[in-house]
């Protein structure tokens, strides 16, 4: 436990990784503010000086999570030219489906006040599934320059089917469904890129 008035490095995502371990090991059901504080090892009410309460910080992580997707996803532009086109979007997709718990995603769209404070981010700017389908359509378009996808592809419809598919894969799915979520994004770039 840190002591009482000191400060604690990366907090924001000490308190976040926590709240991740709790809801994937023991479910929504048990994520509460006292859970995600004795899980970082945090003076109790350490998360509700930082945010308004557990409404706010659930939908403050799924934001950070977002935008950390977004960051990878545009990680994309030095991948052009380099392993297959399917295995790098293989590697953004599957670091999408794996940024948040289940439990998470279902928390910030079930409890009202979660789901409008992470509303209210994404309408002033954070980055989400718009700024992938972006980073994703101008990968595409790369890739179409040096020649590895015909330049007829419609970067920007495949980028939205991804990303679209990524997305309900996301808000639906629960930990046992990865597999299954792996095996429908292969078969949907098979379907996607041409050969």
């Amino acid at each position: 436990m840190s002591p009482r008035g000191v400060a604690i490095p990366d907090l924001r995502e000490r308190l976040f990784a926590a709240a991740e371990r709790v809801a994937a090991r023991d479910g929504a059901a048990a994520l509460t503010s006292r859970a995600i504080t004795a899980e970082a090892g945090c003076a109790k009410g350490v998360l509700h000086t930082h945010f308004a309460g557990l409404d706010e910080f659930v939908a403050e992580l799924v934001l950070d999570r977002f935008a950390r997707s977004a960051r990878q996803a545009q990680a994309l532009e030095a991948k052009v030219g380099h392993a297959t086109v399917a295995e790098n979007l293989q590697d953004v997709v599957g670091a999408l489906l794996d940024s948040l718990p289940p439990a998470v995603v279902g928390l910030a769209i079930t409890r009202p006040a979660a789901a409008a404070h992470t509303r209210d981010g994404l309408r002033s700017g954070a980055p989400a599934f718009d700024a992938i389908q972006h980073a994703v359509a101008s990968y595409l378009q790369a890739e179409q320059h040096v020649g590895r996808i015909p330049a007829d592809s419609d970067a920007a419809t495949i980028a939205l089917a991804l990303v679209g598919t990524t997305h309900h894969l996301l808000m639906t799915g629960s930990p046992e469904q990865t597999t299954d979520s792996t095996a429908t994004v292969e078969r949907l770039l098979a379907a996607l890129l041409p050969r």
